[in-house]
């Protein structure tokens, strides 16, 4: 039984072991942290969105943050202290305008392929993770963002997702709760769900350790070697030096993977773009009745929302470009409160959560699913702000792709 390594405990990481336990491989996952899901995979906006598929590379992105550059508090903050790492990220950001829309469609179609493939996972596994198939509501506060919205529909629409648009008062039949007079319209995916990434990453390491998934938490990878076709990890663990060896690893590392690419001889230029959430707690009757249950996007303030279960409600949103810095900033999360009290103005925000994390991303925007230059080594990472929404498809692809090499090899 052939060997495999996957370095990190987030949605990508164990979807990976998931899909590989399956197939028939004796698979190990190095953490670093005690349990699974504890830093990107901890507290997102908990929407699986194919209706969110546009990629940011586009003009008005870049216009966008110029225009925020000095506003703390601005959807996308940019800090303007140089790095080279920054630098390169930026100009191969700018080059991957060109492919907005191409890119935008070949997302819409992993995300759609990638739900189906989550149901197929929550089935089988029983997983219960405060799922709701309500649908995802897409906010228009202009008269522009509605017609870019448009344009973005085609797109969709090729893509094979149906996201129509609605008026103001269609908007308060789908979700009666939101106070709609600063709202121009907006657009609704009935096909796209929400659900807590915690609970299901947490529920599936539970599965996939059922099934024969070795794990190894609070290992820290020290580095990872290519020798003679085999790989080499040494990590430390309970304060002592080891090493394991592997047929097979694949890199699901987040933020971290640029590092261990590095080490395999990988250039896989992944930044970190800090996201934040706040999760409200409905201690109270009237903030559980008021709270939506239809998950919310609004394109101006970039702000999402979902509803889990009956006692939370999490908001969540802004992109911060300032390095690997995990730091909750109050002007970074008082947007969020303020934006669930405009809304919704009976919910209470007497008892809110503050979390943030760091979004893997490219510069293309697209994830980095496959082989790297040495025989052995893949990654899936790279998802930037929709790993859950796609790491059901592409761990199905790299697993996929292993066990093609594997029998080509034997035969």
């Amino acid at each position: 039984m052939k060997k495999i390594a996957i370095i990190g405990a987030g949605v990508t990481g164990i979807t990976t072991a998931y899909q590989l336990i399956k197939m028939g491989y004796d698979v190990s996952v190095f953490e670093k942290n005690k349990y699974p899901a504890m830093e990107t995979s901890f507290a997102n906006g908990g929407q699986l969105s194919a209706s969110n598929a546009e990629v940011w590379t586009s003009w008005k992105t870049v216009l966008q943050g110029i225009k925020w550059i000095f506003k703390n508090d601005a959807p996308l903050l940019f800090n303007l202290k140089p790095s080279l790492h920054k630098l390169t990220w930026v100009l191969g950001f700018l080059s991957n305008i060109s492919n907005h829309k191409k890119h935008t469609i070949e997302t819409t179609k992993m995300a759609i392929d990638s739900r189906k493939e989550f149901k197929k996972i929550l089935k089988n596994e029983r997983i219960k993770i405060d799922l709701e198939e309500k649908g995802i509501l897409h906010l228009s506060t202009t008269k522009d963002i509605f017609e870019h919205g448009l344009k973005i529909n085609k797109w969709l629409k090729e893509a094979g997702l149906d996201r129509y648009p609605v008026t103001n008062n269609e908007i308060r039949k789908i979700e009666p709760t939101i106070d709609i007079s600063n709202i121009f319209g907006g657009f609704y995916t009935k096909s796209d769900m929400t659900g807590d990434i915690h609970l299901f990453t947490k529920q599936l390491a539970e599965v996939c350790k059922r099934k024969g998934v070795k794990f190894l938490y609070n290992a820290d990878v020290k580095r990872i070697f290519h020798i003679r076709d085999k790989i080499k990890v040494n990590f430390n663990l309970n304060n002592f030096n080891q090493f394991e060896v592997y047929d097979y690893i694949v890199i699901c590392a987040g933020v971290d993977s640029k590092k261990f690419a590095n080490m395999l001889g990988d250039k896989i230029n992944i930044y970190p773009v800090k996201g934040y959430s706040i999760t409200v707690m409905l201690n109270d009757k009237l903030s559980q009745i008021s709270a939506p249950k239809v998950s919310l996007l609004d394109d101006e303030a970039k702000i999402v929302s979902s509803r889990l279960g009956q006692f939370r409600f999490r908001v969540a949103g802004t992109a911060e470009f300032n390095g690997y810095n995990k730091d909750i900033r109050n002007d970074r999360i008082t947007p969020l409160i303020n934006w669930c009290n405009k809304l919704f103005p009976c919910v209470s925000t007497e008892y809110v959560i503050p979390w943030a994390g760091l979004r893997p991303m490219t510069p293309s925007m697209m994830p980095k699913i496959g082989k790297g230059k040495l025989s052995g080594v893949f990654y899936n990472t790279g998802h930037g702000h929709l790993g859950w929404t796609l790491s059901s498809l592409t761990s199905e692809i790299i697993a996929t792709q292993i066990l093609r090499i594997d029998n080509k090899s034997k035969n």
